[in-house]
């Protein structure tokens, strides 16, 4: 719906590219005899981190109130872990080439177990911080792998039942996710509370673990020769942490002036970063980020879209749930419940959007922007009239709406992007659109949280003042939404017409 957007149905704030378009099988490949338990295995590392992208959403202020900390550290819980991931999922790509995808797969599943449970064992709001970016840099080595792992499972006349398989499959725990971490936060378990949502990752890591390695093909021939581009990295990385970090940042700060000179200074970063992948690539070695694939003017326009559209959904689902939380006192599972509808919706809608992507083409992109639209509007009409007495079924219909068009364009988005682009640039440019979607929800995440925490203020909560601020911020979120929503509008005029044939 956060990859990432990795599956034919993704999560609120993750997308992925078409099972299709990254997972082409070779000609004549034969299945392997365990290939539906080794699918299980990749299952279970998705599943890993569709539910860290989600869940962190209805646990924030159970963490805040258990470690404290400011509202700009509950922006960095969600931010750092979608940061890490767009900083070090190229990289991880890599280095399933170089090493293989198994045993990169199941080192990369080790990681985010180890640093789940460091997640659950923090004290403070910086230490959490600090294991989230650690947990997105584990996401970044595992998830590259899966597509690749399921091409090398399954024969050319099969592929296509796997992937029918995968997608409802993360649709149900996209829906499911954040229910049952409301739930575990409520029950308490033994005392671990918000703590319980990082501690169930432990048991379905070690099963990813466990028939991953006894199961998952061996690793083909690697490809050593392009190297590890670890400059590249450390300047993409920075760069993209200087733009976020002042807009998370600033306004908690007063905005002072370094802040506005490091958003301004990662631009000249960025241009050196992609400097640096130019000159990489004349001296034959493999760069990071092909930059030939921005030629194509279909795809710097898809790339423009998915900054926008995946900041839009991922900052204002964040929004919601503070609101309910922070602001009306909702507790975690009766937020998750209300917003229910939002996942189901995109549950549809994504079923939709992967049916009529080739007849209808960008088309359907429009169709979901406008029942976007649709659900923004509506979800403004009810914060107008229902106020702070709102209930969760108020917002079952906006939510529907809005996820169900937000579903429509997950599964089309990336083979429309790349429809123009030669053959050999596809696996390139949609590795790099899962990289700029991360980016882009990491900036959602930093301008729209911003925009909520700058009007709800520090205020004693529970008072009639708090809650009327807190609906003051759900509106202002709410229209920048709808503003964000037109501008993609917009944008996707300049997308190719039809999706990419297969």
């Amino acid at each position: 719906m956060s990859a990432t957007i990795e599956t034919p149905v993704p999560q609120p704030g993750q997308a992925a590219p078409s099972p299709r378009a990254a997972a082409e099988p070779a000609p004549g490949a034969a299945p392997h005899p365990r290939r539906w338990l080794g699918l299980s295995a990749v299952l279970a590392a998705t599943l890993l981190n569709l539910l860290d992208s989600t869940v962190v959403n209805v646990a924030a202020p159970a963490i805040r109130a258990d470690l404290g900390g400011s509202l700009a550290a509950l922006q960095w819980t969600a931010a750092g872990y979608t940061l890490a991931l767009a900083v070090a999922l190229l990289t991880g790509g890599r280095l399933g080439d170089m090493f293989g995808r198994r045993p990169v797969l199941l080192a990369g599943a080790a990681a985010f177990m180890a640093t789940s449970a460091a997640c659950a064992l923090a004290w403070s709001p910086e230490s959490l911080i600090g294991f989230r970016v650690a947990q997105g840099l584990a996401a970044a080595v595992m998830i590259p792998q899966g597509f690749g792992l399921i091409r090398d499972l399954f024969g050319p006349r099969e592929i296509g039942k796997a992937f029918a398989l995968f997608g409802p499959a993360i649709g149900l725990a996209t829906i499911l996710g954040p229910v049952v971490a409301g739930l575990l936060i409520d029950a308490d378990v033994l005392g671990t509370g918000w703590r319980a949502i990082f501690l169930l990752n432990l048991p379905i890591g070690a099963y990813a673990l466990a028939v991953g390695s006894r199961v998952l093909p061996a690793p083909a021939a690697a490809d050593r020769s392009g190297g590890l581009d670890a400059t590249g990295m450390l300047l993409g990385g920075t760069g993209m942490s200087m733009l976020v970090y002042p807009l998370v940042q600033g306004r908690e700060l007063g905005w002072p002036a370094w802040s506005l000179a490091l958003l301004a200074g990662s631009l000249p970063v960025l241009a050196v970063f992609a400097l640096h992948q130019r000159n990489r690539a004349r001296a034959g070695r493999t760069p990071l980020l092909r930059l030939g694939i921005f030629a194509d003017r279909g795809y710097r326009s898809g790339a423009l879209f998915v900054v926008v559209f995946f900041g839009t959904i991922t900052g204002s689902s964040l929004a919601v749930g503070l609101f309910l939380q922070l602001g009306l006192g909702y507790t975690a599972l009766g937020a998750s419940l209300a917003m229910a509808s939002w996942a189901i919706g995109a549950f549809a809608g994504s079923a939709f959007g992967g049916g009529m992507m080739n007849r209808l083409g960008r088309t359907i992109l429009h169709i979901g922007l406008t029942l976007m639209a649709a659900g923004t509007a509506a979800l403004l009409a009810v914060l107008g009239t229902a106020g702070t007495g709102l209930g969760g079924w108020d917002l079952a219909a906006p939510l529907l709406l809005f996820g169900a068009g937000m579903g429509m364009i997950f599964v089309p988005l990336f083979d429309i992007i790349v429809a123009g682009m030669a053959d050999a640039d596809v696996g390139s440019a949609s590795a790099a659109l899962e990289s700029i979607q991360q980016l882009g929800a990491s900036l959602g995440i930093a301008v729209l949280g911003t925009v909520f925490f700058g009007i709800l203020g520090t205020g004693p909560a529970g008072t009639a003042a708090h809650e009327r601020l807190a609906l003051d911020a759900a509106e202002h979120v709410s229209w920048l939404t709808l503003a964000l929503t037109g501008a993609a509008f917009l944008v996707a005029f300049l997308l190719p017409r039809r999706a990419r044939a297969h």
